[in-house]
C-alpha cells in the first residue's frame, strides 16, 4: 500500500472508527481502518456495552426464574451455570465481530491490523501514518484526511494495578466463577450495572461513591430513586466516601474507607471492581509531532470534530467534553465522514445526547436536568408520571420508577426527559426525537401512543406537565 493514497484513514476500530470508515466508503471515499486489536469492535463490543448487556439479560432472566410461580410457571431448582453464561456472552461478541469483518469487505475498506501513529503535518496535502504491525514490521499509510478514534482505557485508583482480584470492566468479564461478594468503587453507569448484575446472581454487593449521590450525571430525583431501589434490593450503598483503600488478603480484598459521617469503615469481599471513569487513549498517537496539544489527555475539537492540526479529526472517547458513549462516537463518525465527503451534516449537539444505564431498574435521559434548566435561566415546569399507573408495567411486574419531564414554562418546549423504570433505555428514543425537533408539551400531548405499551407512559408524563395525566 506504499503507493496508495487513501481519502481517509481512521485510527481505531471501535464504534466511532468503524462507523466513520463505513460511512466514508458509502460516500465513495477510499477508506482504511487501522486497529491494533486482533478483533474489530473496540471496548464497546469486546469489553463494554455488548458483553455487559448480555450478562444483564441473563441476570434479568434469572430474576424472573426466582419467582416464576408469579407468572404461572413452575421451575424446579434452577441452577446458574457461570461457564455457559460467559460462553453465551462470548458468542454474542463473536457474531458481531464476524459482522464487522463482513462489513469491511462489503464496503471495500482496507482493515489493517497494527498500531498507527501520526508522523507530522501533511506534506502537499497528504498525511503519513506510521503503522507497526503485529509481526513488528513498520509501514507508512498515506491519506488526505486522518481521523483519530482510539478510544479509552479504564481508570484505576492511584497505586493499584488490575489483576484477578482488583478488577476493571476488562477483568471482571473473564472471572472464572461467580463471586459471592463484590465491592464496587464508583456508581456511574459501569459501576451500577455490574452491581445490579452480581446482586441478581446472588452476590453480596457493596457500592462506594465519592460524590453525594449515585449516577451523578443524572437528574437528582433519578439518583434518589435508584438509591431507593438498590437499598430495596439490599445492595449496600455508601455515598460521600473518602480515603478508599484496597488490601488483598487470603479471602480476597479488604476495602477500607471513611463514610459520610467521618467514621472509618471496612468491607471484606472476594473481588473489588474499580469503576471510576475512563482515560483517553492518546498517549502514543504522535500528537507531539503535530499541532495538537491534549488537555489532560483529551483532544480539543471544534463542532465538526476538527482538531488544531489541519486535516486531522478526532471522534469518540478521546474528545474533550464529549460524553464517552458509543452512540456519541458513532454519530461523530458519521458527521466527520459527511464533512470530509462534502455532504450534508449536522454537528453533534451535546444537549441532545441520550444517556442509558442498564441497571435494574433501567435509567435513560436526554436534554437538561431540572437543575441545569434553572441554571440556564428557563422558567421551568415539571411533570412526573409513575409507572404504577401504566398497565403494561403491571403486566411486566415492574411498577417502580417514573418519567420526569422538564419543560419551558414560557413556550412549552420539551427541555429534558428523565426515566427510571421498565424499558427506559428503549422508550427514551421518542424523547430524543421530540427534543431534536423542538417539540412542545402541547404537541406531545396530542401524539397518539399505542396501548398497552410502556411507551404510552410518556403520553401521561408529557400531559402531567400541565396537570392532565389521565392514569394517575
Amino acid at each position: 500500500m506504499a503507493d496508495t493514497i487513501f481519502d481517509v484513514v481512521v485510527l481505531g476500530g471501535g464504534p466511532a472508527g468503524y462507523t466513520c470508515a463505513i460511512r466514508a466508503s458509502q460516500y465513495g471515499l477510499k477508506a482504511a481502518l487501522i486497529d491494533a486489536n486482533d478483533r474489530l469492535g473496540g471496548t464497546c463490543l469486546l469489553w463494554g456495552c455488548i458483553p455487559t448487556k448480555a450478562l444483564l439479560y441473563s441476570a434479568e432472566i434469572w430474576d424472573h426464574l426466582k419467582h416464576s410461580d408469579r407468572y404461572g410457571i413452575e421451575v424446579t431448582n434452577p441452577k446458574l451455570n457461570w461457564k455457559n453464561l460467559l460462553a453465551r456472552k462470548d458468542d454474542v461478541i463473536a457474531r458481531h465481530v464476524k459482522g464487522l469483518d463482513f462489513l469491511m469487505k462489503k464496503n471495500k475498506i482496507n482493515a489493517i491490523k497494527g498500531y498507527g501513529r501520526l508522523t507530522g503535518s501533511a506534506k502537499d496535502g497528504i498525511h503519513s501514518v506510521e503503522v507497526k504491525t503485529a509481526d513488528g514490521k513498520t509501514e507508512i499509510i498515506k491519506a488526505k484526511k486522518v481521523v483519530l478514534a482510539t478510544g479509552s482505557d479504564a481508570r484505576m485508583l492511584p497505586g493499584y494495578k488490575p489483576d484477578d482480584t482488583i478488577l476493571t470492566n476488562y477483568e471482571i468479564l473473564k472471572i472464572e466463577k461467580m463471586p459471592k461478594s463484590l465491592v464496587v468503587i464508583g456508581s456511574g453507569a459501569v459501576g451500577v450495572e455490574f452491581a445490579s448484575i452480581f446482586k441478581s446472581f446472588g452476590a453480596e454487593v457493596t457500592v462506594l461513591e465519592a460524590l453525594p449521590r449515585m449516577v451523578p450525571a443524572e437528574d437528582e430525583e433519578i439518583s434518589k430513586e435508584l438509591l431507593r431501589q438498590f437499598k430495596k434490593r439490599e445492595i449496600d450503598v455508601n455515598l460521600s466516601v473518602k480515603d478508599t483503600k484496597i488490601e488483598k488478603n487470603k479471602d480476597g480484598v479488604l476495602v477500607s474507607f471513611t463514610d459520610s459521617n467521618g467514621k472509618p469503615q471496612t468491607r471484606q469481599a472476594e473481588k473489588a471492581l474499580v469503576a471510576v471513569g475512563r482515560a483517553p487513549r492518546t498517549y502514543d498517537l504522535g500528537l507531539d509531532k503535530v499541532k495538537i496539544t491534549p488537555d489532560r489527555g483529551f483532544i480539543l475539537t471544534n463542532e465538526w470534530m476538527e482538531t488544531t492540526e489541519p486535516g486531522v479529526y478526532a471522534i469518540g472517547d478521546i474528545v474533550a467534553g464529549l460524553p464517552q458513549l458509543a452512540h456519541v462516537g458513532s454519530m461523530a463518525g458519521l458527521v466527520v465522514a459527511a464533512r470530509i465527503a462534502g455532504k450534508y451534516a449536522k454537528p453533534v449537539n451535546r444537549t441532545r445526547i441520550p444517556g442509558c444505564t442498564y441497571t435494574e431498574p433501567q435509567i435513560a435521559s436526554v436534554g437538561l436536568t431540572e437543575a441545569q434548566a434553572k441554571e440556564k435561566g428557563y422558567q421551568v415546569k415539571i411533570g412526573k408520571f409513575p409507572f404504577v399507573g401504566n398497565s403494561k408495567a403491571t403486566i411486566l411486574d415492574a411498577h417502580d420508577g417514573f418519567i420526569k419531564v422538564v419543560a419551558d414554562a414560557k413556550y412549552g418546549e420539551v427541555l429534558g426527559v428523565h426515566i427510571i423504570g421498565p424499558y427506559a433505555t428503549e422508550i427514551i428514543a421518542e424523547a430524543v426525537t421530540a427534543i431534536e425537533l423542538e417539540a412542545t408539551i402541547e404537541e406531545m400531548m396530542f401524539t397518539i401512543h399505542a396501548h398497552p405499551t410502556v411507551a404510552e407512559a410518556l403520553l401521561d408524563a408529557f400531559s402531567s406537565v400541565e396537570g392532565k395525566a389521565v392514569n394517575v
